[in-house]
Order: C-alpha cells, then sequence, then structure tokens
C-alpha cells in the first residue's frame, strides 16, 4: 500500500535551506485546523488543540487504511499565528497571540471523513478543542520561507531580518499569517537543534 506523506510530496516545501530566504510557490492545502489565543507555553486551550488534531489525524490514518485502503503518514503540527499588534511577536508578548494549529490531510480525507473522524474521538475522551476542530482548505501562494535551527524564542532575529530588509529589498509585503512548521517533537528535541520552517506569504509592495 502506498503511503501518502506530505513532506516527501511538497519536498520544497517542507525542507528549505537554513542559511538563506527562498522564494516558493504553495498550492491548495488541506488540514485539519484549531483556532485559539494566548501563550502556547501555558494555555490550556493550546494543549487541548494540538491533542484534538494529532487523535483525529490518526483516527483518520486507521479509517482510511481500513476504508479506503489508502494509508498516509501524519504530517508534523504547523502553525499560524497573527496578533491585532504586530509588534507582539518581537516583544514575544504571547499572551496577545491568536494561532490556528494546523496538520495537513491527503486530498482525499473529505469533510465528511473529518466530522466522521471528530464523532469518534469525542466519543472516547472528552476534549473541549475537539468542537472547535475544522477542515481548512489554505492557498498561501507566493511565500517566502527559510528553516530555523534553534529555540522558539531565538525566531526574532530572522523574522526581523525577513521583514526588515529581504522583503523590502526584493519590493515584497506580507500578505497572509505567518506560517510555522514544526518538524522536531519538542517534547524529546532539545530547544537549541528544533528545526522549525518559518513560512511567510508575500506580494508586491504597493
Amino acid at each position: 500500500m502506498e503511503k501518502y506523506d506530505a513532506k516527501k510530496a511538497h519536498r520544497t516545501l517542507y525542507a528549505p535551506p537554513a542559511k538563506d530566504f527562498v522564494e516558493v510557490d504553495v498550492p491548495e492545502l488541506r488540514y485539519l485546523a484549531v483556532d485559539g489565543h494566548g501563550d502556547p507555553n501555558t494555555s490550556r486551550a493550546y494543549a487541548d488543540a494540538v491533542e484534538a488534531l494529532f487523535t483525529v489525524a490518526y483516527t483518520l490514518k486507521f479509517a482510511s487504511r481500513k476504508g479506503l485502503d489508502r494509508d498516509f503518514v501524519v504530517g508534523p503540527l504547523e502553525g499560524l499565528w497573527r496578533a491585532a499588534d504586530p509588534a507582539a511577536f518581537a516583544t514575544r508578548d504571547k499572551d496577545a497571540w491568536d494561532w490556528t494549529m494546523l496538520i495537513n490531510r491527503p486530498d482525499w480525507i473529505t469533510d465528511d471523513l473529518v466530522r466522521s473522524a471528530v464523532a469518534q474521538a469525542g466519543a472516547k475522551k472528552d476534549n473541549p478543542a475537539l468542537s472547535a476542530l475544522r477542515p481548512l482548505v489554505l492557498t498561501e501562494g507566493r511565500c517566502v520561507q527559510i528553516l530555523h535551527v534553534g529555540s522558539y524564542d531565538d525566531e526574532a532575529p530572522i523574522l526581523d531580518r525577513l521583514h526588515r530588509r529581504y522583503l523590502p529589498d526584493h519590493g515584497l509585503t506580507w500578505n497572509g499569517d505567518h506560517h510555522e512548521i514544526y518538524l522536531s517533537d519538542a517534547r524529546r528535541t532539545e530547544p537549541a537543534k528544533l528545526k522549525t520552517v518559518l513560512r511567510q506569504p508575500v506580494r508586491p509592495r504597493d
């Protein structure tokens, strides 16, 4: 049975270089998504959202293998980040952050299958984030990205370089939420070795 793996099917999107920013064209992709607010390190809602996403993703994986004879690798956790005041990212004011946590899903995993998996997961364990989990289709288009190796709190200089130097020098401006893809398991990886794709949708500056 062939196994779909988003990281292999879209290798350029999940394996950028760590030295220089690169531009990519991100096609329409499907996700499982949960929205929330607050510091991901202390927010119970964030922990519930991540648990709900992986529970439903694995429920879908097993259902797909059994019912559709199609298998897939559960993708890494991803996040869209925003704030009413963008300066909250530079100052690391995490209580002011809004987020949408994501896990990629194959094209054949329909919205109906997602809803069924949510119901199955909810029957086994009560998690308030399950009621907020939704299918999402995202088309980011033209993006700039780079691989960050290190602690999440060490991202600020890279993002500052992106927004203050790379984008102005290339006649670009932001065009959507800051997107992060967590290639490492933070529970099992020391902060200095964490690998994170930092992605920013962009458009030509007016």
